[in-house]
């Protein structure tokens, strides 16, 4: 009896030891777990594809294979918030992928072959070097591309392993690489949903058997905590009129609420325009008067006048549309029909006709208007009846050579040199040669052009830099 109470006596130590030692260890972890226990794919199962994957030196390889979709390796869990860490190696510059999070999966989509879809960690090394942008699968296409944070370009190393990281904390979407930070989106659509580890199809037969690594794959789902935030950095906002607490620390401020027009004025004028404008379903709207410029209820301008700052704003076209987002307005011109100043143009370019006027089509979408032509692919461009962001960027830099640049969906299209020789010498050959020194006021209002089309505005944000 004595033994057998010792024993249990044992057997309780024991057990109160390891309790003791596993909890020990997960405060020491911090609440990671494990999704890759190095050895199989316990956890993990093949969709959508027929690309290979395998084990080898405690990595998960990904393989490509001819005559098959893209290929997923998808959790058996989902997760909403978290921290996903995992570490990636490609060893040349053909490969492409990517790790999907808060991803999800139809298994009855494509005639039962299943199909993902959702937010993607971008896996490219070619010379593009988008690594750690944030793109939507099967769905709305780039969310983040990496045009839009420059200096995390350089980061992933080519046949190495790297350190990925993704951050899924509420609506706040970040993905770092080595360390860096790399994309930063708010967005709601998915509050949850896979992680995946994609092999993208192939065109080229020749290209099969190229090789994909992951190792060392690990998530953290409690006591979760969000890197300090890059202020310099970019955010990509899909929720409209709305500022994360993120981007309010940084210093951008909304010019459109979504309800009021406060802060606007009519050009030439005291009050908002009494006609010709509306606001409603949180999008401030010029109203279409035939095509006209400036017949109904003209150009509305803000308030404030700004020197450099970074101006984001969504907008979308009716079929034939024509407008214009202008800076460095001035209103000292005095002139009839629209108010004088830099334009990024906002038109149709497939059914009105100013897309085939001016020089070398620099009458287009998102172009300077009348002065460089925007260098856009079409499938950066969303069709009327869809929401565009556009982007202009007048950066710091000694008067008058202020450095300005163009951006359509995260895709930067032009840059130039206010105030350069080479932009003057284009101002000389525009319509804009009358105005003396066109384009170099040290400050001016923001403008959103009436040219007789209806078009749609909303998100439209600025931090001015200093």
């Amino acid at each position: 009896m004595n033994i057998t109470l010792q024993r249990i006596s044992s057997l309780l130590t024991f057990l109160l030891l390891l309790s003791t030692s596993i909890n020990l260890y997960a405060q020491q972890n911090n609440g990671w777990q494990n999704l890759f226990n190095g050895k199989d794919l316990k956890g993990w199962k093949k969709v959508a594809g027929n690309a290979d994957y395998k084990i080898e030196d405690g990595a998960i390889v990904g393989i490509t294979v001819p005559n098959t979709p893209n290929t997923f390796l998808i959790t058996e869990k989902q997760y909403g918030d978290f921290v996903l860490e995992l570490e990636v190696k490609i060893p040349d510059t053909t490969s492409n992928s990517g790790i999907q999070f808060r991803s999800q999966y139809d298994a009855t989509a494509n005639n039962g072959k299943g199909r993902v879809y959702g937010y993607q960690y971008e896996l490219d090394p070619s010379s593009r070097k988008w690594t750690g942008g944030i793109y939507d699968e099967g769905r709305r296409d780039w969310l983040y591309p990496l045009m839009l944070n420059p200096a995390a370009q350089n980061a992933f190393k080519l046949n190495e392993y790297n350190k990925v990281r993704v951050e899924c904390i509420g609506n706040n979407l970040r993905t770092f690489v080595n360390g860096i930070e790399a994309g930063y989106v708010v967005d709601s659509l998915d509050k949850q949903g896979i992680v995946a580890l994609q092999v993208h199809s192939i065109g080229n037969p020749q290209m099969a058997g190229k090789k994909i690594y992951w190792k060392n794959i690990r998530i953290q789902t409690k006591n979760i905590q969000s890197t300090p935030f890059n202020y310099n950095m970019y955010v990509a906002n899909t929720i409209p009129n709305f500022l994360s607490p993120f981007e309010k620390k940084a210093g951008w401020q909304l010019l459109f609420n979504g309800f009021t027009n406060n802060g606007w004025v009519g050009a030439y004028k005291n009050s908002f325009p009494a006609k010709g404008w509306s606001i409603e379903n949180e999008e401030l709207r010029v109203l279409s008067s035939g095509g006209a410029e400036s017949v109904n209820g003209g150009d509305i301008v803000t308030e404030k006048k700004y020197s450099a700052f970074d101006l984001s704003f969504e907008f979308k076209l009716t079929s034939g549309a024509n407008s214009g987002v202008k800076y460095f307005v001035t209103l000292s011109e005095n002139n009839n029909g629209s108010a004088i100043g830099l334009e990024f143009q906002l038109l149709d370019d497939t059914l009105h006709p100013d897309a085939k006027m001016g020089r070398d089509g620099n009458r287009t979408l998102a172009s300077l208007y009348d002065l460089i032509k925007a260098q856009k692919q079409t499938r950066f461009i969303r069709q009327p009846g869809k929401w565009n962001t556009g982007r202009i960027v007048v950066y710091i830099v000694v008067y008058p050579n202020n450095h300005v640049e163009h951006y359509l969906n995260g895709i930067k299209v032009l840059e130039y040199d206010r105030g350069s020789k080479t932009f003057r010498e284009l101002v000389a050959q525009s319509k804009y040669k009358i105005w003396p020194n066109f384009g170099e006021a040290k400050e001016g209002h923001i403008l959103l052009q009436d040219h007789g089309n209806e078009v749609s505005f909303r998100s439209i944000k600025i931090k001015e830099l200093k």
